[in-house]
């Protein structure tokens, strides 16, 4: 097979991957299996999980603990980042979705104490964390269900006075160009340095961002480049970017995404761009999406019935 094919064959294996929110699922380590709530004689087994999960309004009253993985699972003890701080806002309070395990929390609270040295920035808009008791979304996303993902707007934090009504109305704005091959006017150093900081932070896994603004940030890093291979390039994702945290030490419920490959990642972002610019020829042969079956409580991990109790 041609290199230009097998990177269109990679391309568009990850696509049919991706998940609503243009994130790709985790892949759970092959040597985890969690028994599954299944047909244990739940009343509730059969029901979607997002409508369980979404109806939610508070956290469930129990240590902090995560169980499952990234796309199939649920938060009991959540921590609720609170809705503003020295240097953050949490936005579209509607939804409340700003609860998190709370290594997520502490981890956005030092971020944005970071992001607020930076020119122009007075800290983060923070965008979704998880659901109180996490588990699958009604809208949005597919991911987030554990409470180590958070959604951190690229829109400089520039006021952080903003009304709860100006946080459901205001957007973020986009960084890219050519669909993502490249930056735009909008990126700033500051861009670079905010996201260097987070994957510069031993508790996260990965950084899905646009690809454009990985190659960017290739092009401009200097001295060690170690941080740069959390920095994964993935669909969509110009509004913000999305981090996601390791399992914490000791959360033997917890299924980690398989590591990102070795290395720095700029040639595989560089090879993303590359096929935005010259896009190949579809394949004929390639299989077509299936759709996907609902999640019922009963594929979750059989702790979460007891965190929703």
């Amino acid at each position: 097979m041609k290199l230009r094919q097998l990177a269109t064959a990679v391309v568009l294996g990850l696509g049919l991957a991706a998940c609503s929110d243009g994130t790709p699922q985790s892949q759970q380590t092959a040597s985890v299996i969690l028994p599954t709530i299944g047909t244990s004689g739940h009343t509730k087994s059969k029901q979607p999980a997002r409508q369980l999960f979404g109806a939610e309004t508070s956290g469930s009253p129990s240590a902090p603990a995560p169980f499952g993985s990234y796309a199939k699972g649920c938060l009991a003890g959540s921590e609720r980042l609170a809705e503003s701080g020295p240097t953050w806002q949490a936005m579209r309070l509607s939804r409340n979705r700003n609860w998190a395990h709370p290594e997520t929390v502490d981890f956005v609270r030092r971020l944005s104490a970071k992001a607020a040295r930076q020119p122009g920035w007075n800290g983060l808009y923070v965008g979704d964390l998880s659901q109180p008791r996490g588990g699958p979304m009604l809208t949005g996303h597919a991911s987030h269900q554990i409470g180590l993902d958070a959604d951190i707007w690229l829109r400089p934090a520039d006021n952080l006075s903003l009304s709860a009504a100006q946080r459901e109305s205001i957007s973020s704005i986009s960084m890219r160009r050519n669909k993502g091959a490249f930056v735009n006017e909008n990126w700033t150093p500051a861009h670079h340095e905010i996201l260097k900081a987070a994957a510069s932070d031993p508790r996260v896994a990965r950084i899905f961002i646009f690809p454009g603004a990985k190659v960017q940030m290739c092009k401009d890093a200097k001295g060690d480049r170690s941080w740069l291979r959390k920095i994964r390039p993935w669909y969509g994702h110009h509004y913000h970017f999305h981090v996601r945290l390791s399992c914490p030490a000791g959360a033997k419920g917890c299924v980690n995404q398989n590591p990102p490959p070795a290395g720095d990642g700029c040639a595989d972002a560089q090879a993303w761009v590359n096929n935005i610019l010259n896009p190949p020829p579809p394949d004929p042969n390639a299989p077509k999406p299936k759709p996907k079956r609902e999640i019922l409580l009963a594929d979750l991990p059989q702790q979460c019935a007891a965190v929703l109790q």
